[in-house]
């Protein structure tokens, strides 16, 4: 019989840290601390081991326009189809963990599949030069840099199991930042596959960022987004 469990998401939030950079941000915050990633590394990994499958995948954020010009500006949809690592699922849940990386050159901006899913918010086509655009200045050197730091990674530091409610510290290090946060997820779980889902809003001030804008405000991104996810993973042979 699978095993499930769901609550309120607060999963992968600083992933959309990175994501909503590509909603024209330039705004870049320095660490004030590095976590210790060795006392990460050393907790060993117990249980069973599925592999991500990136192909099954799905990571997207939601960015919004704002603003009084706001109609001169999109709504923008930005995903990875590429989530790659390993979850150990232990017989203790509180004794899982997880190792995930998203490489950041593979970013999508405004794939018309995905508009079309997300509804009447993302109906309005999105010229070429706009969604280029926008992902050249995600991937460029004042956002994610993704020449220098590759890739987003996320661990978990530790899991609180209370009944059917999983909830897990999750460290995430984007570009020189390590940022620990709460999540809690909705899965589905047996011998073979974990299915790992939701969606979640998220400020970029929640996360010590400053929303873009321009012309004086008349032009900017909304604080909040829309973070939604689908992993999918599987039993190593």
């Amino acid at each position: 019989m699978p095993i499930h469990a769901t609550c309120n998401i607060r999963a992968l939030g600083a992933v959309s840290v990175a994501l909503v950079l590509a909603g024209c941000a330039a705004q870049t915050h320095k660490s004030e601390a590095s976590a210790n990633r060795q006392a990460v590394a050393g907790h060993p990994a117990l249980g069973q081991a599925y592999e991500v499958v990136g192909s099954e995948s799905l990571l997207i954020v939601r960015v919004y326009r704002g603003g009084t010009l706001a109609r001169a500006g999109h709504n923008h949809i930005v995903a990875s189809h590429d989530l790659a690592g390993t979850v150990y699922v232990a017989k203790d849940l509180a004794h899982s963990s997880f190792e995930l990386e998203v490489p950041v050159a593979e970013l999508t901006v405004d794939e018309a599949e995905l508009r079309a899913a997300q509804g009447a918010d993302f109906a309005a086509d999105v010229p070429d030069t706009a969604r280029d655009g926008t992902r050249r200045n995600m991937l460029g050197a004042a956002v994610l840099d993704a020449e220098h730091y590759p890739q987003i990674s996320l661990r978990s530091e530790n899991f609180d199991v209370n009944g059917e409610h999983l909830t897990t510290q999750v460290e995430v290090r984007i570009r020189d930042q390590v940022r620990s946060f709460t999540a809690a997820v909705s899965y589905t779980l047996n011998s073979n596959e974990l299915l790992a889902q939701g969606e979640l809003p998220l400020k970029q001030t929640d996360l010590g960022l400053a929303p873009f804008t321009a012309l004086l405000g008349a032009l900017q991104v909304q604080d909040e987004m829309q973070l939604q996810f689908r992993i999918v993973a599987r039993v190593k042979n």
